[in-house]
């Protein structure tokens, strides 16, 4: 057995900056102090419930008096500007305020949402769509973003499922460092990156139910084995801040968790950024039942390591009374004003606080034109073709009468997806619009309305329609004339994000109904799925030739889709989550554990369902091309891994198809008996590879010590001897298969 050792990121401290904020805490009074830590929203733009009482009045002579050291939801130079001055110009101290802002997948030109983007396995697309996100957000004035959301998840019943890179916790640690990469770049105080948030520190994937805001209650291992390995590839990209999680662990708030906050987070892992409370979560404390009123919220908070106050009025109105009793130390209080300060140096917002405030560089900048060609690059990489009968797919726009259906189909909207930011509502380019461009005969008719109210928010509910069937028997009588009807399925952007758990996952309103009476009349049916969580297919998923799932593209959805479906794009997508046969299956996940009676659907006592399969309907890493993809040769370099030593993988990938394409070799590997039962396979290295027709790739993977490694019950990260199994395929249901044993050096040979 080994234990494995940790890498730790770029480091905010260094003695020129800290010399400079040992000088500015000498000069602080406890109020000024207790400022820093709060920040208030903008009463221009809410991202959760209104401020108590609060005006732009009040707000600004806070301001002015020192009492703010954050403001969110404030954009544009103007703005910024305004309440910058009067921080600068009209507070004692002169202490710049940082502007923070939900941009999770784009500013203005948008890209797809974050489980979309995971579907590429390619996180320098992610990293991408971070950069060009941070450079609009930083010309717009904003210097601080609350994203990524690097909560693993594996309920598709939890609406924020969105926001993150799906179930498995090494794709999604791949992508947490892509985007913390993207969005901060190697320079902080450049005006065109912004500081990254690594958000909900931690499980909030995990709430029971798949209710938003619910408990969590998981266990040591999977605390550190699922949840935290994503977090701390955040930490090694050098990402400025962490905000706490909603949910309790075990009865624990996160808000008040010492250990995570500062035994494992600024203890172990060493970060030197600092702690944000998501919205009004420290308030919260008192709803949850461990404080009973703000200042003993604000009290449990800050001794658990939570730096800033986030809308709470806990650590304003408690913060400096606590410490003047002597009920905090004031240390606990420089420590979080230290680290506040720290981030505000590093964007270099005390050596020019109006460096945001641009506004010609924000007028050449925001939604440039030169950002759609990235916004349509990730589009497509991020479409999953899961069904393709009879190579239905791809459509000949010369040869194919084509009918396109489904009010999602004209929706300008909803391929924006939730958590928006500053985009232009209905801009996204539609499905039928993007159609049109490749072919110019393509017939229409919309079918019946999916939502009757065509002014959604952020804070809107939704309206679904299930009565008003207009349009079906004309989208019937076009589709017997038709040779493929096109029909766009699934959700309005709304039913996912935050707030929007949902007990059932199915297709919502009268789409199945239009479905349903379109294949009486013609068979040949293309879904295009658009969603922002995995959905029941079910449903179509015998009837529908061909199902492409698109998610939540952004700006140029349209365009991508068509490209695919028109064969201009051949997709190479894969699913980062696993899709179930049913609501009862969740939560469902490839990388579980095994039981004492395996499942077996032909045993009667084994762990089954007795009314569907237990596998799911498609497998992670799921995703057809519009070419074949044939593996040979598994090779690995030894039977066996000693502790100084690698191994060498190699799988030959050969195009057997007529098109070129691009593959996604994954790479799983399972440790066979350890000292806590280890999944059935975890994916641990994948690679995208091109091939033309006929072409031959050898891959080569190398696997260490630390790609055996799991956090075992002695609290440390280690490797155990034993033999492990190894897959190399295109998803997580199928693959080559080889085995080898490790050998640490403790053990007698």
């Amino acid at each position: 057995m080994t234990v494995s050792s940790y890498s730790f990121g770029q480091n905010l401290v260094n003695k020129e900056t800290e010399k400079k904020i040992d000088e500015l805490l000498s000069k602080m009074t406890i109020e000024e102090k207790v400022g820093q830590t709060v920040q208030y929203s903008s009463l221009w733009e809410l991202t959760g419930p209104m401020p108590n009482g609060e005006s732009e009045k009040v707000l600004y002579e806070k301001i002015v008096s020192g009492k703010v050291g954050s403001l969110i939801n404030i954009t544009g130079t103007e703005a910024v500007r305004k309440a910058q001055e009067l921080a600068i110009n009209e507070s004692r101290l002169g202490i710049p305020l940082i502007f923070g802002y939900d941009v999770i997948h784009g500013f203005k030109t948008m890209f797809p949402i974050p489980l979309a983007e995971a579907s590429s396995f390619d996180p320098e697309v992610a990293k991408r769509s971070a950069e060009v996100a941070a450079e609009e957000a930083a010309a717009a004035g904003l210097n601080w973003t609350f994203a990524p959301m690097v909560d693993i998840s594996r309920d598709a019943r939890w609406g924020r499922v969105m926001e993150g890179a799906g179930e498995d916790t090494y794709l999604g640690a791949k992508f947490a460092y892509a985007r913390v990469k993207g969005f901060q770049g190697d320079d902080l105080s450049s005006r065109k990156t912004v500081a990254a948030t690594a958000k909900h520190f931690a499980a909030y994937g995990f709430s029971e139910s798949g209710r938003d805001y619910n408990a969590v209650d998981i266990s040591h291992s999977t605390l550190h084995n699922v949840v935290l390995p994503p977090f701390k590839a955040c930490v090694d990209a050098g990402v400025a801040t962490f905000m706490n999680s909603f949910n309790t662990i075990g009865g624990e708030p996160s808000t008040k968790n010492s250990y995570l906050q500062r035994d494992l987070l600024k203890g172990e892992w060493e970060f030197d950024g600092f702690i944000v409370s998501d919205w009004n979560s420290i308030g919260e404390l008192q709803y949850q039942g461990v404080a009973g009123s703000p200042a003993e919220a604000a009290q449990q908070a800050i001794v658990a390591g939570s730096d800033m106050d986030m809308e709470g009025n806990c650590y304003s109105t408690s913060l400096g009374d606590l410490i003047n009793q002597k009920k905090v130390n004031e240390e606990l209080l420089d420590e979080a004003v230290r680290r506040i300060l720290r981030v505000k140096f590093a964007l270099g917002l005390f050596d020019d606080p109006f460096k945001y405030c641009d506004a010609a560089y924000e007028k050449e900048t925001v939604y440039a034109e030169k950002f759609r060609k990235d916004a349509l690059n990730a589009a497509l990489k991020s479409i999953v073709l899961l069904k393709n009968e009879d190579q239905i797919l791809p459509l000949n726009a010369q040869l194919d009468q084509v009918m396109l259906t489904g009010a999602l189909a004209i929706d300008k909207d909803s391929p924006i997806g939730n958590w928006r930011a500053q985009a232009i509502p209905k801009s996204a380019v539609s499905l039928l619009e993007g159609m049109k461009e490749v072919q110019n005969n393509l017939t229409y008719v919309q079918g019946p309305d999916y939502v009757r109210n065509d002014s959604l928010t952020f804070l809107s509910l939704l309206d679904i329609n299930e009565t008003d069937r207009t349009g079906i028997k004309e989208a019937v009588k076009a589709a017997k004339k038709a040779k493929v009807v096109v029909i766009a399925m699934g959700e309005n952007c709304f039913q996912s994000g935050e707030a929007r758990s949902q007990s059932e996952i199915g297709f919502k309103g009268l789409q199945l109904e239009l479905f349903e009476e379109i294949y009486k009349v013609n068979k040949n049916i293309v879904v295009v799925l658009m969603n922002g969580r995995p959905l029941d297919l079910t449903p179509i998923q015998d009837k529908a030739k061909a199902i492409v799932e698109t998610w939540f593209l952004g700006t140029e959805s349209g365009n991508a889709i068509a490209q695919v479906l028109y064969g201009e794009y051949n997709p190479s997508g894969k699913l980062p989550v696993s899709m179930p046969r049913g609501i009862g299956q969740l939560p469902i996940y490839y990388n579980k554990t095994n039981t004492g009676r395996p499942t077996n659907e032909d045993v009667i006592f084994t762990s089954r369902y007795t009314d569907i399969k237990s596998s799911p309907l498609y497998p992670f890493g799921y995703g057809l091309s519009y070419t074949t993809y044939d593996y040979k040769d598994l090779k690995l370099s030894s039977s066996k891994m000693i502790e100084e030593g690698n191994l060498e993988v190699s799988v030959k990938v050969t195009n057997t198809g007529k098109v070129a394409g691009e593959e996604i070799v994954q790479l799983y590997i399972r440790d066979k008996v350890a000292s806590l039962a280890r999944p059935l396979k975890e994916l641990k290295r994948f690679e995208k590879i091109t091939l033309k027709p006929e072409e031959s790739k050898t891959i080569k993977f190398t696997l260490t010590k630390e790609d055996l490694a799991f956090y075992t019950s002695n609290n440390l990260w280690e490797t155990e001897d034993g033999v492990f199994d190894i897959w190399v395929g295109p998803h997580s249901d199928e693959g080559l298969h080889a085995t080898f044993e490790y050998v640490s050096n403790n053990v007698n040979q």
